[in-house]
């Protein structure tokens, strides 16, 4: 009799083979597995029926992005909880089964993550204060230069200063990365596209708490897909997306306009950066 997996793990694949191959191995080995879905933006992962048979693969006709591979995955997962996961990551032995416990133990929690770590076993900086809108001025806008203080006082009520993620917290914000709700609630907006999904999910669940737990880790190497020009500019175009949705259309405007010496800067840069 086939019984429904606890857990769904939703993987994003684009051009990310080689640290996919490394997400599944350490997954194949979780006790007890879970149901672990890969949706292939690219066609880069077209090997893991034959070398994971046991992956739900779904390959798509076109670049779905992350936010709308994650919403297909998650239509095809079966689990009470699902966890979305960075083909960048490598779960380390019982980190998924942590946030599983956890979320069995606390059921007025809607949602849960893990210290995530470079792979030097550097503690990387994730969670996070939803987003205001001073905040988003500040860093994405000549205003930041302007106002220093302000954008560093800013910074750190955003980052929750002073928090070396080492303990457990409840936070505001999970990263994107490594994001476990249950099944049922969990759904991203089709509109964004790399970026603020997370607090995006944060402001729509306002109210809801959120964990994060210094247990067992897991392994992110980070921005592995999205070092290049074009993801920059999709940060941008995401950027504006959310805040029309959350903050009105006439600040959105305000923030594009204000935005567009910093994006020039970065064009500038990536067009002046030798070639590899």
């Amino acid at each position: 009799m086939n019984t429904a997996p606890r857990l769904s793990v939703v993987i994003v694949n684009y051009h990310t083979w080689a640290d996919l191959r490394a997400c599944l191995a350490a997954l194949e080995t979780c006790a007890p597995r879970p149901q672990v879905i890969v949706v292939d933006n690219d066609g880069s992962a077209s090997a893991v029926p034959r070398v994971y048979p046991w992956v739900d693969y779904l390959p798509q006709a076109e670049n779905r992005w992350f936010c709308g591979g994650n919403n297909v995955g998650l239509a095809a997962a079966r689990g009470e909880y699902a966890l979305l996961l960075n083909p960048d990551t490598i779960p380390q032995p019982g980190a998924l089964a942590a946030l599983v416990a956890f979320m069995d133990a606390h059921p007025e929690y809607s949602g849960a993550t893990v210290q995530l770590r470079y792979p030097d076993g550097r503690i990387q900086r994730t969670c996070s204060q939803i987003p205001a809108y001073s905040y988003l001025l500040l860093n994405h806008t000549p205003l930041g230069w302007l106002l220093r203080g302000a954008r560093t006082r800013a910074n750190r009520q955003h980052w929750y200063h002073g928090w070396d993620r080492a303990s457990d917290r409840d936070v505001a914000v999970l990263p994107g990365s490594c994001l476990l709700m249950r099944r049922a609630d969990l759904r991203l907006d089709d509109a964004l596209r790399l970026y603020f999904p997370e607090d995006d999910l944060a402001r729509r669940f306002a109210g809801a708490k959120f964990r994060f737990l210094a247990g067992p880790h897991i392994v992110h190497r980070e921005k592995a897909a999205t070092r290049s020009w074009r993801a920059t500019q999709v940060y941008f175009c995401d950027l504006i997306v959310y805040t029309r949705k959350h903050h009105g259309a006439a600040r959105a405007a305000l923030l594009w306009a204000l935005s567009r010496p910093l994006l020039w800067g970065m064009a500038l840069r990536w067009r002046l950066k030798p070639a590899r």
